[in-house]
């Protein structure tokens, strides 16, 4: 008995508090608010799930799903706001003549299941809500590539026959005979087809065909090596010749090895999905040895475009949208068309303008106030009490009603 009479004498204290508190806390209620003192103000509205908007009931009561209490949702009866401080888009408290923001129509790029929201300071301050401007930016991105030291008997067996087939067509060239002539044509142009496939330039054929580096060290290594990097098919329509391009070895620990992208393939490994792209690389030391693998790492540089935070995207995997933010407390959810990424953001090809606002923070609670909204609205809409969907909610409202 002595060790029940302390829980006893908590319980009793505990109780005692709450009948307290709950005689300084409004109450809210299906047909109206009670406040504190005992008073009612008339309001129409609902009680709805906050955490599933599809559970909407006429009366208190608990989510059949999750078991949390319903929370009232009321349909805008003039001077009350939602709770939460967060007012429906359609509140007659964002209008100008309740010194709230002013009421605007959807945007156009609207997001499906969103709909827009007013968030007065205070509160987007409590949330930790932070905004950014959209404006030009020159994005640069840095694609990082496995790559290997060549070796490319094939490229080598191709580059030799180009080299006959041009000899032949040299010596056949004052011949009287015209199936010669056409033989020899043909056999340079077969040979220089294969070259083709093979990435080969014509600039590192005649500068081959001349004797400079570059065919002997597709078998053996030497002063100058070739480099092949492949390229992930998504980011081959990025690269260029003439780009720049970094080489890193673990044979080589804290050296980085500068060069340019020389060639690249014209068609993409089925069986990797990558493209491969050639670069020559002087190592005078001949440390590098034929399939040795390296990091090649290529700069791919932009003009200017408009540029959104990545921060302030949000991606459900179908659509890609923001929250725009409209007189300092209305947020909108705009779809976007987005192209490249690179240094933290994102290229906008469609849905924003330079100088809009951005939500950049607290992006997650914006957007699930603005689904419970949506889906409030959906289902509610504002005649009264929204009737209880099928399968579920007609047994919800017996469920923890008072």
């Amino acid at each position: 008995m002595r060790r029940v009479l302390p829980w006893l004498l908590l319980l009793a204290a505990v109780a005692a508090s709450a009948a307290w508190w709950s005689g300084l806390v409004p109450a809210w209620h299906a047909d109206g608010i009670v406040a504190g003192d005992g008073s009612r103000e008339h309001a129409h509205g609902h009680w709805q799930c906050a955490m599933h908007p599809q559970v909407v009931s006429d009366h208190p009561g608990k989510c059949p799903i999750c078991g949390m209490d319903l929370v009232f949702v009321a349909d805008g009866p003039p001077g009350v706001a939602a709770p939460g401080g967060v007012a429906p888009a359609g509140d007659a408290s964002s209008s100008p003549a309740a010194g709230g923001a002013a009421s605007m129509p959807p945007a156009a790029g609207g997001v499906a299941g969103r709909t827009a929201i007013t968030i007065e300071p205070e509160r987007q301050q409590l949330i930790g809500v932070r905004t950014d401007e959209v404006g030009f930016r020159r994005l640069e991105r840095e694609i990082r590539a496995a790559g290997r030291v060549a070796y490319d008997p094939k490229a080598f067996q191709a580059l030799s026959e180009y080299r006959e087939a041009l000899r032949a067509q040299r010596e056949l060239a004052g011949s009287s005979s015209p199936e010669a002539r056409a033989g020899a044509d043909g056999l340079a142009r077969a040979a220089r087809l294969r070259l083709r496939q093979q990435g080969v330039s014509d600039e590192q054929v005649r500068e081959m065909l001349r004797g400079g580096a570059g065919a002997e060290s597709l078998l053996l290594p030497g002063r100058t090596v070739w480099i092949y990097a492949q390229v992930p098919d998504q980011d081959a329509p990025l690269v260029r010749t003439g780009q720049r391009m970094t080489v890193r070895s673990a044979a080589l620990p804290g050296r980085v090895l500068e060069t340019q992208v020389s060639s690249i393939d014209p068609i993409i490994d089925p069986e990797t999905r990558t493209l491969r792209v050639r670069a020559q690389v002087r190592t005078p030391g001949g440390e590098l040895r034929p399939e040795s693998l390296v990091e090649a790492r290529i700069l791919v540089a932009s003009t200017d475009v408009v540029a959104v935070p990545r921060e302030a995207v949000v991606d459900t995997g179908r659509q890609q949208f923001v929250f725009v933010v409209r007189d300092g407390n209305r947020f909108e959810p705009r779809a976007l068309g987005l192209g490249r990424e690179g240094e933290g953001f994102f290229e906008v090809l469609s849905g924003l303008v330079p100088g809009d606002r951005v939500v950049v923070s607290a992006n997650f609670l914006v957007d699930s106030e603005s689904r419970f909204r949506a889906a409030a609205a959906g289902f509610g809409g504002s005649s009264g009490t929204a009737p209880a969907p099928a399968g579920g909610h007609a047994g919800h409202g017996g469920a923890g009603a008072p």
